[in-house]
């Protein structure tokens, strides 16, 4: 099958013909349809987060079940899926308190050591897979806990956006903040993430919903998923201009670039008590600054990391799919356009420009 494979820290994406096995114990072998680029991939292929090389990159696939190991009961050969990238063994602490995503044993999704690969190159050496999935090919091999059910209305270029940046997005608005009817928000970045955050805020009831960015053409697009206010924070004091427009700060702000600059802010423009929600994958050693005394303690407020939207993914994503199909969530926008697998390299490229204005979806391979 093809897949789209990236060598070393640094490389390029590039198609070959890679080898993938058959579905053992709890493995299900998906055909897919739709794939997404998300800014994390690139963030791994450009910077030394230790993961390990040669890869399959991608973490937003969609497809139709072609297969299922023995001991799976979840799905069987014709479902239509989203795969995810929180690996969870659903038996740890952290599992059955219902934080899948923060699980102790991610690994408990692979393969064994001595095992045979799930996926080789065509020198039969092995090849990693991206987060458990892998998703930038033809055909994924993963365990049915990252894999969630959608209905076969369901448009496959939309449906894979659920699996990270929908879950991600809406996710951290809607799971994590716990924003209800009638608050102010503040979302830094609005890129796929970011827009997602903006429709989540929409679903939950928020009133002001402040789009933030360096980019005009974003800003404006941001509109059509529910943004009440934009500020361009090239132009002006962009914490002095969402206080003035929230009267004193918002309940949440969203930070989802990962800067140390754009991360203090965050906290700068949230009211007495409010929270701050860190989303952005920033460099590896970041560090921000924030006030102890005279933010966190005299004003209450909450600096929080953001880990998948706080997600479970069996229940979220149908329950996202759902909003698509009965109209209050909107994906169609977020389609910024569909290539072929031979163009990953070059759709990066594009991304990394920042010009993107939402997702970049492979449809054909």
């Amino acid at each position: 099958m093809k897949a789209s494979v990236v060598k070393s820290v640094g490389g390029v994406f590039q198609t070959e013909d890679v080898q993938i096995d058959q579905p053992k114990g709890y493995e299900v072998l998906v055909n897919i349809k739709a794939s997404g680029l998300c800014h994390s991939d690139l963030h791994i292929r450009d910077a030394n987060y230790g993961f390990p090389f040669p890869a399959v990159l991608g973490h937003e696939p969609a497809g139709i079940v072609e297969a299922v190991g023995e001991l799976v009961s979840e799905f069987e050969v014709g479902d239509h899926v989203v795969g995810c990238l929180i690996q969870y063994c659903g038996a740890c602490e952290e599992c059955l308190s219902g934080q899948t995503y923060f699980c102790k044993h991610p690994e408990f999704t692979l393969r064994k050591a001595g095992e045979s690969s799930r996926l080789k190159n065509k020198e039969n050496n092995l090849l990693n897979q991206g987060f458990g999935l892998g998703g930038f090919a033809e055909k994924i091999l993963t365990h049915q806990n990252q894999l969630a059910k959608v209905p076969k209305e369901m448009p496959f270029d939309k449906a894979c956006l659920l699996g990270c940046g929908t879950v991600t997005g809406a996710g951290a608005i809607i799971n994590t903040a716990k924003t209800k009817a009638g608050d102010s928000v503040a979302i830094i970045g609005v890129g796929g993430v970011g827009l997602n955050a903006i429709s989540g805020a929409k679903i939950a009831g928020a009133t002001i919903i402040i789009a933030i960015d360096i980019d005009d053409e974003k800003l404006e697009f941001s509109k059509k998923f529910g943004a009440t206010h934009i500020i361009n924070s090239k132009n002006e004091d962009v914490v002095a201009r969402v206080k003035q427009i929230s009267e004193g700060g918002v309940n949440s702000a969203f930070e989802v670039i990962g800067l140390q600059s754009t991360s203090e802010q965050a906290v700068q423009m949230i009211k007495r008590g409010g929270g701050a929600y860190l989303i952005g994958m920033s460099k590896p050693n970041t560090l921000i600054s924030v006030k102890s005394f005279e933010e966190m303690v005299a004003d209450g407020k909450k600096l929080i990391g953001v880990m998948m939207g706080s997600s479970n993914l069996k229940r979220d994503i149908p329950m996202y799919a759902k909003l698509y199909l009965e109209g209050r969530m909107n994906l169609d926008d977020l389609v910024y356009k569909t290539i072929n697998i031979d163009q990953v390299e070059e759709a990066y490229q594009e991304l990394a420009s920042g010009k993107i204005v939402g997702r970049t979806v492979i449809t054909s391979f």
